[in-house]
């Protein structure tokens, strides 16, 4: 029996292969694709069949999630019907690693007579489809991963990172940004992520515990109880944060503590962590959630412009919000 890992290894070995070989054959081709999607007025529709089919939906899905409106043509239901997908304006990308798929071979001449620029990504650039197409983008690989040299493995993985390369590349021009891409992503986790901020998930009102600095340990711990929290914001005079105290803290307080009531007594400014950690309501609570991980700690106050307290952003927020 052969070694399963060597064969792993070995595909590792020849689809990373072929990838480099891309970044060594970008030429102005390439530049010419990334401008012809920049220009299109309509949509890059991008056709396949079989390995190349399943290759096109992940280009087509990955560029519209970017900021390039794309879709998916089969090429088979094209020749049916469905090639009235495109129009005058589009730019379609087709993909055939041999050049000479038959469905594709019967849909190029028909797309060009619309005046619909072709990007031919193939392996073969001497192929019919490469000769009819406006650019190629050459996707040729010394061999496949399958032992036999005939599964698409190599070559199929080669016309992904071609897609994404595009895509990525469009997505830089454009200057497309976080905030964009909230835009096309409101749902799952990605979405949670750049659009979810400190003002949605914070604690307020009864679930806030705000104390001056001349409480004592024990109206904050009574006031910690009361809110359900595990920390008293402190203010100064003039209601602006000035400490920070929680309940982990208390507890190792009192473990050092010659006398537990003593230390009751203690005004929280004398026990307070000064200049906590702290948010501002707009920040994305994504950003919060990795500043309280690198911190190791499970909660931190927000507050306004002035630093007046307006709530407190525990991490038991995040974990309800889906972004732990």
């Amino acid at each position: 029996m052969n070694d399963i890992l060597t064969i792993a290894r070995q595909v590792f070995a020849d689809e990373s292969n072929a990838v480099l070989q891309l970044g060594e054959r970008l030429d102005q081709s390439f530049e010419r694709a990334v401008q012809l999607l920049l220009e299109c007025q309509g949509r890059v529709v991008v056709t396949g069949v079989g390995k190349s089919g399943a290759i096109g939906r992940k280009m087509a899905s990955t560029l519209a999630s970017t900021g390039t409106p794309a879709l998916f043509l089969h090429a088979g239901e094209g020749l049916h019907g469905d090639l009235g997908m495109v129009a005058p304006g589009d730019v379609l990308i087709a993909i055939s690693y041999s050049g000479r798929t038959d469905d594709l071979v019967a849909i190029t001449p028909v797309v060009k007579a619309m005046a619909v620029p072709v990007i031919a990504i193939t392996g073969k650039p001497q192929s019919y489809l490469a000769d009819h197409a406006d650019l190629t983008l050459n996707i040729a690989v010394e061999k496949e991963a399958c032992p036999l040299n005939l599964a698409p493995t190599s070559s199929t993985t080669a016309a992904l990172a071609m897609g994404d390369a595009l895509a990525i590349c469009v997505m830089a021009q454009r200057q497309f940004g976080s905030e964009d891409f909230a835009r096309f992503h409101p749902g799952g986790t990605l979405g949670r992520g750049l659009t979810l901020r400190v003002q949605d998930l914070m604690r307020t009102g009864q679930r806030l515990a705000i104390m001056p600095e001349d409480t004592t340990l024990r109206d904050a711990l009574r006031a910690i109880t009361e809110a359900v929290t595990g920390a008293v914001i402190i203010v100064d005079e003039a209601g602006v944060l000035s400490g920070y105290l929680t309940d982990g803290d208390v507890r190792r307080l009192l473990v050092h503590a010659p006398a537990a009531d003593a230390l009751l007594e203690q005004k929280v400014a004398d026990l307070m962590t000064r200049s906590p950690l702290s948010f501002a309501p707009d920040q994305l609570a994504l950003d919060a959630m990795r500043a309280l991980q690198q911190r190791g700690v499970d909660d931190a106050p927000v507050v306004d412009a002035k630093g007046i307290p307006v709530g407190l952003l525990d991490v038991q927020e995040l974990l309800r919000a889906g972004l732990m």
